[in-house]
């Protein structure tokens, strides 16, 4: 039972903590779409996520009202798509299409993003996983709902040097095509080492092959609940510190819990997973460097900030997995510079470099996120930056990604604004040095030695 308690700190939470469930997304299988015929491939692909993704907004905006929980997106993440168009696409203007079909049949039904135009080349790439790799910034160019991610390393495989080298000059490319838009389409593109198949967070979602045809995943965020419960104990010891994220997390995660189940009901598909991500928004008390400082820092970079925040990170896991039956996806603590704007107020004061940023992703739950940079820096100075980031979560065994925008026309001291949940940056120095000769030596970063366990 539901005790009125509870159901009254859960309407303080959403009122004045900015609590909210970031998304409700359908994973959907496109396997069955798969034809030699690019046409009625495409057919099949949007006549499947119209048939059922047909009431997912409808029963989002149902819930939200009947319980009274913000749900701040509706999205639906895909197979990925170099496997579904191997058979039918020739060329890159062939996956094209394929992102086109993916964003009509995303307005048809109503959603903010649909995810997985994505391609998984941890340990080698197919003619399709190089032509959509290739096809990703006329794709990203040409949609408005498509997000695009590429898994490019993983513990058991190592890392795939020759993707993390196109990556880099596609991300160029990507800022290129749509820099009338400050380059906005590196915004809907991430790359991973260890990517989960079940993740409802954008950009990185697509739907696994290990999946059923269709679920119902959950995203939950809630910064200013955790930061808010921490205001009480301040001065308290680690015990209390831990034991205060660890039930605060628990609550939150309780949220997703029934949104999740509830719409599984409603939509006759099956639960996958509860995400809690703190994931942060550009708006006042929902940001995660502003927990960090209630445990104790000045400012998020600040020494102490990568111990903060793998504690934080640790407990945060550790309530969300008791609270729900399924826990997966990413759960942990998002640190994307545009979208947090503690983290914006720690780059422009002078607190966080790439490199102290580099060091926190060792801890976090995922990597270095929507990170503005200069339009003129090099593609091989990318791909560095993605192979660090690949190599910590392959030697680390967890999930890393990389979702920087190079803005084209912009330098260090400019500001760049995405607008909505995606926030404002400062432009971020990269390092003068080069690594090219590193880059283009290509073939593949071997596995570690404790990748082997069979």
């Amino acid at each position: 039972m539901i005790s009125q308690y509870e159901v009254i700190e859960t309407n303080e939470m959403v009122e004045k903590e900015n609590l909210d469930v970031r998304t409700i997304t359908i994973g959907i299988s496109l396997l069955d779409c798969i034809d030699s015929d690019l046409e009625k491939c495409r057919k099949k692909i949007y006549d499947k996520i119209c048939r059922i993704a047909a009431r997912q907004v409808e029963t989002a905006d149902y819930i939200e009202k009947e319980y009274g929980i913000p749900i701040v997106n509706k999205r639906i993440s895909v197979t990925p798509i170099a496997i579904i168009g191997g058979a039918c696409c020739k060329q890159p203007e062939d996956f094209v299409k394929l992102a086109i079909t993916l964003d009509e049949a995303g307005k048809k039904v109503g959603v903010n993003f649909i995810g997985g135009y994505s391609a998984l080349v941890s340990k080698g790439m197919t003619g399709a996983d190089e032509m959509l790799i290739r096809s990703i910034p006329k794709a990203l160019a040409a949609t408005e709902r498509v997000c695009s991610s590429v898994n490019l390393g993983s513990t058991r495989c190592g890392i795939n040097m020759d993707a993390v080298r196109l990556m880099g000059e596609v991300i160029l490319q990507t800022a290129e095509e749509t820099k009338e838009q400050d380059s906005l389409g590196c915004a809907k593109l991430v790359v991973f080492c260890n990517a989960p198949d079940d993740n409802p967070f954008m950009a990185g979602a697509f739907h696994g092959v290990t999946e059923a045809d269709a679920v119902i995943n959950v995203g939950v965020s809630g910064p200013g609940v955790v930061r808010t419960a921490l205001e009480k104990v301040r001065g308290e010891s680690f015990e209390v510190l831990c034991e205060t994220i660890k039930k605060t997390a628990f609550k939150v995660t309780r949220v997703g819990q029934l949104v999740a189940k509830e719409a599984s009901r409603m939509l006759d598909i099956p639960f996958g997973i509860v995400d809690l991500s703190l994931a942060p928004t550009p708006a006042i008390g929902d940001s995660v460097a502003d927990i960090l400082c209630e445990i104790g820092l000045e400012k998020a970079g600040a020494p102490g900030t990568t111990a903060a925040l793998a504690l934080l990170n640790d407990q945060v896991k550790k309530g969300g997995v008791m609270a729900s039956s399924y826990v997966g996806g990413l759960s942990g603590a998002f640190i994307p510079v545009s979208e947090d704007r503690g983290m914006i107020d720690a780059v422009t004061q002078g607190a966080l470099s790439i490199e102290k940023l580099e060091a926190m992703t060792c801890v976090c739950s995922v990597g270095l996120d929507m990170i503005a940079i200069p339009g003129d820096t090099k593609s091989s100075a990318i791909s560095g930056i993605i192979a660090d980031e690949m190599a910590i979560g392959m030697v680390n065994a967890k999930t890393t990604a990389v979702r920087v925008i190079p803005v084209i026309g912009k330098n260090v001291g400019d500001t760049v604004q995405f607008g909505g949940l995606l926030g404002y940056a400062p432009i971020m120095p990269v390092s003068s040095f080069g690594c090219e000769a590193f880059v283009s030596r290509g073939g593949r970063i071997p596995a570690p030695i404790h990748s082997f366990k069979n």
